[in-house]
């Protein structure tokens, strides 16, 4: 295992070594011009996110999992890009979801030891039955964390796509991922703080990964997502005005579609595109496996 001491994440930054003696305007200029070679580093590796996106969504498609596996900071950002899929593309809970070393509890409060845990990692992918038609993405600043490490080595044996997100080029991630996306930040504002300019870049990446599948897998009409749950008013007036954008209606005719359609952005855009009924939008919309377009051609 790569020495800790030796990675790029863990080094000193020069730039800020008296970062406690400045004015806190300076220590902000600072925090910032560190954060914008976040961008720079992940347009680096934009052809292996591509290939991860296509990869995942090869499994996803067939009914496959996406799965985030992480300790700490690098976890909980998989926790949550999974959970905020949930309710803006329609997304099952079960579809896609988190795993976090040190279990739930470790979302809020860390759990000592269980990152270094090789044998936890294994007992965790097999607690939620792995199956081949699954994608892991395991994600460590370091690239090194065992039991990250350890999800991803067990999902290769059963043939799952597998993805390593990392800040350290050479990672020991790196080297058993199928695809390796690591994106060199360089050493954090405060040395080893990975939750910042490392923890930024994962969440960036996972947004593109999350989106990208999402867009692919028919979840998104243009740029719109039109498999939003309208859970809340914020989210109902949201879907209302899509449906009369993407339509090109009124807000009443839309308004009136919406509830007609069940309070669904896609199937309200299909009745309205197509003709049909919300009986016939909704049957022709899952024999297309969600696919919006696919629908809607099928139907006209």
């Amino acid at each position: 295992m790569a020495d800790i001491t030796k990675l790029t994440t863990e080094t000193n930054n020069e730039a800020t070594k008296n970062i406690d003696l400045l004015s806190t305007r300076e220590m902000v200029r600072l925090i910032n011009e560190e954060d914008k070679k976040v961008a720079y580093a992940i347009e680096k590796e934009l052809d292996n996110v591509a290939k991860a996106i296509d990869l995942i969504t090869e499994n996803f498609k067939k009914g496959g999992r996406i799965i985030y596996t992480g300790a700490g900071t690098s976890g909980r950002l998989g926790v949550m890009d999974a959970s905020e899929l949930l309710p803006t593309y329609g997304l099952a809970p079960e579809r896609a979801f988190g795993v976090m070393a040190g279990g739930q509890g470790a979302m809020f409060k860390a759990v000592e030891g269980a990152e270094d845990s090789k044998e936890l990692g294994i007992k965790d992918m097999k607690d939620i039955n792995l199956t081949s038609l699954d994608s892991v993405i395991g994600v460590a600043g370091s690239g090194r964390t065992p039991y990250t490490l350890a999800t991803l080595e067990y999902a290769n044996t059963l043939g799952c796509h597998t993805i390593a997100v990392t800040c350290n080029a050479d990672s020991d991630m790196a080297k058993v991922a199928e695809v390796s996306i690591a994106p060199v930040v360089g050493p954090e504002v405060i040395s080893g703080s990975t939750r910042m300019k490392a923890g930024t870049s994962q969440k960036m990446i996972l947004n593109m990964i999350s989106t990208g599948v999402m867009i692919k897998s028919g979840k998104v009409y243009g740029n719109y997502m039109v498999n939003v749950q309208p859970t809340n008013e914020k989210l109902v007036k949201r879907s209302i005005n899509m449906i009369k954008v993407i339509n090109e209606i009124t807000e009443e005719e839309a308004s009136k579609l919406f509830e007609e359609s069940g309070r669904s952005v896609a199937i309200a855009t299909i009745m309205h595109k197509t003709g049909v009924s919300k009986e016939t939008a909704e049957k022709a919309f899952a024999e297309h496996d969600g696919m919006i377009r696919d629908t809607i051609k099928a139907l006209s």
